[in-house]
């Protein structure tokens, strides 16, 4: 039993039984930690290379960015739990448009499920699945820890990448693992967070087909689809990483894709995603939306549709290649010159995963990097927080990704070089 003090209070530092600890994301850790140092979003003399979210501002040759969102009289009521027909319909025919021109089998409105954000969607993606093994690759997301613990039905199954070989993952490999393992289903992003290791659009083609085969669920989470720097298809259309390229019948394919307005439009503040599968998947997942979060904002929701006409969004990803891939290429020249190694240049995403086992003690894990980080006004993210053990089963002393750090290249640039400037010099300092 807890201990009762304070005239029958609990003391203040404890919560009541019923309670159990709950962890908080790497980012949020980092971001909690820096803030304990000062840090405010544009404080000066800070540099966010934690930051999970794109630069949002306007962006040379981008649309012209939302200052406002109108209300209908009928935007006061609640939305649908799967979303308002419009948006579901305008984000089964951009898919179409973009990513399915001459293929008999199209996306519908019934084949969409809009969620409040990225963690939402997956959240209620991991409520509908059933007694199965689920696969999932290491490293990746910080989110899916705490998500793959918390629902008992299926059981997680932890694949290892290995940074030698730049976390490769051959056809042959994904047909070993779902067949010996038994695996339902398999959830990974890509482009890969934090890697930036991208599934090219062929092998997305094999991995597609092996799903078809054994019927295994690929769960694919696609929200850094749009920074891609590599080319990604030859059928003319836009230079995004996407499996809905792959998919043979939209209702009988395994294939389940999660994406929304948060990276690839730049609007993380609005917290609008979507699901896109078969019919039956999001029956399923809808009706888990209505007991786990009751459905998205109705007013951003009708203000989305806009944003996914063709004329917006391949906007949109030319000026995020214009913008971004500079900024990439800044920090891989920068952090390689000051001896961190790259063991796979990003394909996609906004980051840059480092191994730091090479610099100077007592900064050669990404840990300790981190907190020297902070008093040079640099945030970061330690590596460790991407080796996802849901349930902490996996009872290791040291992480497999301890001496890894992720580096955003997020912020504009000229806090980027600012604090790449600060970070050479604390390392230079450490020598």
């Amino acid at each position: 039993m807890s201990q009762i003090s304070n005239g029958g209070a609990l003391p203040e530092s404890s919560a009541p039984s019923a309670f159990r600890d709950v962890p908080n994301t790497g980012v949020i850790f980092v971001m909690t930690e820096a803030a304990r140092r000062g840090y405010r979003a544009g404080a000066p003399g800070w540099t966010n290379f934690g930051q999970g979210m794109p630069e949002v501002g306007a962006l040379p040759g981008a649309p012209e960015r939302i200052d406002h969102v109108g209300f209908a009289v009928e935007d006061h009521e609640y939305a649908p739990v799967a979303g308002i027909w419009e948006l579901r319909e305008a984000v089964a025919d951009h898919y179409n448009r973009l990513y399915r021109r001459g293929m008999g089998s199209k996306y519908s409105a019934e084949n969409v499920c809009i969620s409040a954000g990225g963690r939402t969607a997956l959240t209620r993606l991991a409520a509908s699945l059933g007694p199965i093994n689920l696969g999932h690759f290491l490293p990746d997301y910080t989110a899916y820890e705490e998500l793959l613990g918390l629902f008992r039905l299926f059981t997680a199954i932890p694949i290892l990448l290995d940074p030698d070989r730049g976390y490769d993952f051959s056809l042959e490999e994904l047909r070993r693992e779902v067949q010996g393992r038994g695996l339902g289903a398999l959830l990974m992003s890509n482009p890969c967070n934090p890697t930036g290791k991208v599934v090219d659009a062929e092998s997305m083609r094999g991995w597609c087909a092996i799903a078809r085969r054994f019927d295994c669920t690929l769960l694919l989470d696609e929200f850094y689809s749009h920074y891609a720097w590599e080319s990604q298809n030859n059928d003319g259309g836009p230079p995004a990483v996407t499996a809905a390229r792959f998919v043979e019948d939209v209702d009988k394919d395994p294939v389940v894709i999660v994406n929304g307005l948060t990276k690839n439009w730049r609007y993380p503040g609005w917290r609008v995603s979507w699901t896109l599968g078969p019919r039956k998947v999001i029956e399923r997942i809808s009706s888990a939306g209505s007991f786990l979060d009751g459905g998205a904002c109705r007013p951003i929701q009708r203000a989305a549709i806009d944003l996914l006409e063709d004329q917006h969004t391949l906007a949109e990803i030319k000026a995020i290649q214009r913008a971004f891939r500079p900024k990439r290429d800044l920090l891989l020249g920068r952090l390689t010159s000051m001896g961190v190694r790259v063991e796979r240049p990003p394909g996609g995403t906004f980051y840059i995963w480092g191994n730091v086992r090479d610099l100077p003690e007592p900064i050669s894990t990404g840990m300790t990097l981190f907190r020297a980080a902070l008093e040079a006004g640099i945030i970061c993210v330690p590596g460790e927080f991407f080796d996802v053990n849901p349930g902490q089963r996996r009872q290791t002393r040291l992480s497999r990704f301890r001496h890894h750090v992720r580096f955003s290249f997020g912020p504009g640039i000229e806090s980027l070089e600012g604090g790449l400037d600060r970070l050479e010099a604390m390392i230079e300092s450490h020598r």
